[in-house]
């Protein structure tokens, strides 16, 4: 394992699928030991879900990166017993078990505090504790509806659009990983007792939403799909160039406004009141939207970017895979290292973020085998000879 600033630290991560496990994966980027505790009877869910080469599932691979894998069977009271020994001899733990299968498991913060008074828990659930629907399962693709995403996201005319990506388990799982490290400062710098973080998947991703909130409440309106405009700014969209390619352009500074309708050549629309001000420009979104169309659709991909970087205006490519990883930006900051993997060779996937001067997170290996360090956890952290492990293992419970 990496030597990082977090060195030292042991998390139990008996979590499955994303927004859990996402904590530990960030936690042992930086130098946690990180257990991640599995069902023996397949591990994690994320080892079978999304695109798989041989078997292997790829997304496993990097959240699985830096874990050390313990099969353990938490529906049998022995797996639960050693899951509490173990959570005896950690820092962090993390489930996302139902708050009722908690409490009727022993699982609970209140039943592993009292056998370790230091230890910090993190519960991720759908809909967090308390309130007629906190035991209900939940999963990312519910927080990213009842959150507002959904609903402001899509064309006008469209439907509500979903994210083909896990975004509220990951803004969970951020929002949990500095929560955690609240809880260690408060833990180790005032001498505190650890404590529960309390964490759901549509919480973290409302706050990123919040503006619709305030426009409601304030102004009694409800804010609609627009596409890819947003009533922040304008120009703020993607615009198609003249060999096929999608360019997206942001204007939220004003200076960044008026140097593009410089670049674009109409200079004079800078001193236009309809296009001066932000409020105005917002009014005429529309027609600053047809400016940039017409004229980036006269041009090629390069060489509108060629032009609005030569001019400092905020625009981009819309990258695909292949295209990301070939920038040259991403190149030279080497985002997307190459790991060798017993498994599937060599996996790249993209580096710890973010990135410090003086303790740089790092990979040690990829995703393990399910069940690989069960000799070196049983055996070595809680002392199980081999006899026992055997025993344990024809009982289904490793």
């Amino acid at each position: 394992m990496n030597a990082g600033p977090l060195a030292g630290l042991r998390v139990l991560d008996a979590a499955t699928l994303a927004a859990g496990p996402l904590i530990a994966t960030w936690l042992g980027e930086h130098g946690a030991d990180v257990i991640k505790v599995e069902q023996p009877d397949g591990g994690d869910p994320l080892r079978q879900w999304g695109a798989q080469k041989d078997g292997v599932g790829l997304m496993w691979k990097s959240v699985g990166r830096n874990k050390k894998s313990v099969t353990l069977n938490l529906r049998h009271e022995t797996g639960r017993d050693l899951l509490r020994h173990l959570a005896r001899r950690s820092d962090v733990v993390v489930l996302n078990l139902r708050p009722s299968t908690l409490r009727k498991w022993g699982l609970d913060y209140p039943s592993l505090a009292a056998e370790n008074s230091r230890l910090v828990m993190v519960h991720v659930t759908g809909y967090g504790a308390g309130g007629p629907k906190s035991d209900r399962p939940g999963f990312g693709t519910l927080g990213e509806a009842m959150s507002g995403f959904a609903h402001l996201t899509g064309s006008p005319d469209g439907p509500p659009t979903l994210p083909s990506f896990m975004l509220a388990d990951g803004v969970a799982g951020l929002t949990a990983t500095y929560a955690v490290m609240m809880a260690l400062y408060h833990r180790d710098v005032h001498g505190a007792d650890g404590q529960l973080v309390d964490v759901n998947l549509i919480d973290p991703l409302a706050r990123l939403l919040e503006q619709s909130v305030l426009t409601y409440d304030q102004l009694g309106t409800v804010p609609h799909r627009t596409g890819n405009r947003w009533d922040i700014s304008a120009p703020r969209n993607v615009y198609l160039t003249k060999d096929g390619h999608w360019l997206a352009m942001s204007g939220s500074a004003p200076t960044i406004a008026k140097r593009a309708l410089q670049a674009v050549g109409r200079p004079e629309l800078t001193a236009d009141p309809r296009f001066a001000e932000a409020q105005q420009r917002l009014r005429h979104a529309p027609e600053i939207d047809a400016i940039m169309a017409d004229w980036i659709g006269a041009h090629t991909l390069d060489d509108a970017m060629a032009v609005f970087e030569a001019a400092d205006v905020a625009a981009a490519p819309v990258y695909d895979a292949a295209q990301l990883l070939a920038d040259p930006q991403m190149v030279a900051r080497d985002v997307y290292p190459s790991v060798p993997d017993a498994q599937l060779g060599a996996i790249r996937v993209q580096a710890p973020v973010p990135r410090f001067s003086a303790t740089q997170g790092g990979i040690s290996h990829l995703g393990p085998a399910l069940g690989e360090h069960n000799d070196e956890i049983y055996g070595g952290l809680l002392g199980l000879d081999a006899d026992r492990r055997r025993e344990l293992s024809e009982q289904g419970v490793i």
